[in-house]
C-alpha cells in the first residue's frame, strides 16, 4: 500500500512539474487608467484640422498646424511699439531699444535682425487662435521673428512667430548664444 502511495504522489509531483515547464506566454499589460475618462464629444465622419484640437474636450496642441495671430477690434491700432531689451551675454550689457509695430529692426554690431509683429496686451490662446483678451496688459506678448544673416533662428523653421512675454521672459526665449531678447513693455499710441 505504501508503494502505491508513493507511486500516486511521484506520478503528480511529475505531471506537475512537467506542466510547470511549459513555455508561458507573456500576458499583455493591462493598461491602468490614472485618471478617469472625462466625456468628450462624439465627432462622426472625416475629421478637420480643427477639430483634431479637440480631443476629449480639451484643447490640445497639434504639431506642424500654425496659429493664426487675430487682433481683436478693441486692441486693434491702440499699440504702435514695443520695448525691446538686448541683452550681450558676452560684455554682460543691456540695452533698450524702442521698435515700431510690424517692423524690422537690427542689433548693433550682429548680424542678427528681429522682426516685430502684433503685440498682445492679454495674450491668449483660443483654439487655433494667438489672441488678447482684452486691452489691458495683463500678460504682454509681442511676436518676434529673428534671422541671423539669411537663417531664421527664432521661431524654429516652419513658424511665422515666436513669442517674447514681458511677465515671463523665460518662457519659450531665443536661445542664442551670445544675445538675450527680452519684452519690457508696450507702447500704447496717443490718443
Amino acid at each position: 500500500m505504501k508503494k502505491k502511495i508513493f507511486v500516486v504522489m511521484l506520478s503528480l509531483v511529475l505531471a506537475f512539474s512537467v506542466s510547470a515547464c511549459k513555455k508561458k506566454e507573456p500576458q499583455p499589460p493591462v493598461p491602468k487608467a490614472t485618471e478617469p475618462m472625462t466625456q468628450g464629444p462624439i465627432m462622426q465622419g472625416p475629421i478637420s484640422p480643427e477639430a483634431q484640437q479637440t480631443v476629449l474636450g480639451q484643447s490640445m496642441p497639434v504639431q506642424g498646424v500654425e496659429k493664426q495671430v487675430v487682433v481683436p477690434e478693441s486692441v486693434k491700432g491702440k499699440w504702435s511699439a514695443v520695448k525691446i531689451i538686448v541683452e550681450d551675454k558676452a560684455s554682460k550689457k543691456t540695452q533698450e531699444y524702442t521698435i515700431n509695430l510690424n517692423s524690422d529692426f537690427k542689433i548693433p554690431n550682429s548680424n542678427l535682425k528681429v522682426y516685430i509683429g502684433e503685440f498682445l496686451p492679454d495674450f491668449k490662446m483660443d483654439g487655433l487662435a494667438l489672441t488678447s483678451a482684452s486691452n489691458q496688459p495683463n500678460n504682454p506678448a509681442v511676436g518676434i521673428r529673428v534671422l541671423e544673416g539669411d537663417t531664421q533662428i527664432f521661431p524654429t523653421i516652419g513658424k511665422k512667430w515666436g513669442w517674447l512675454f514681458s511677465k515671463m521672459p523665460t518662457v519659450h526665449p531665443l536661445n542664442h548664444e551670445r544675445y538675450n531678447l527680452i519684452l519690457k513693455e508696450g507702447i500704447a499710441k496717443n490718443g
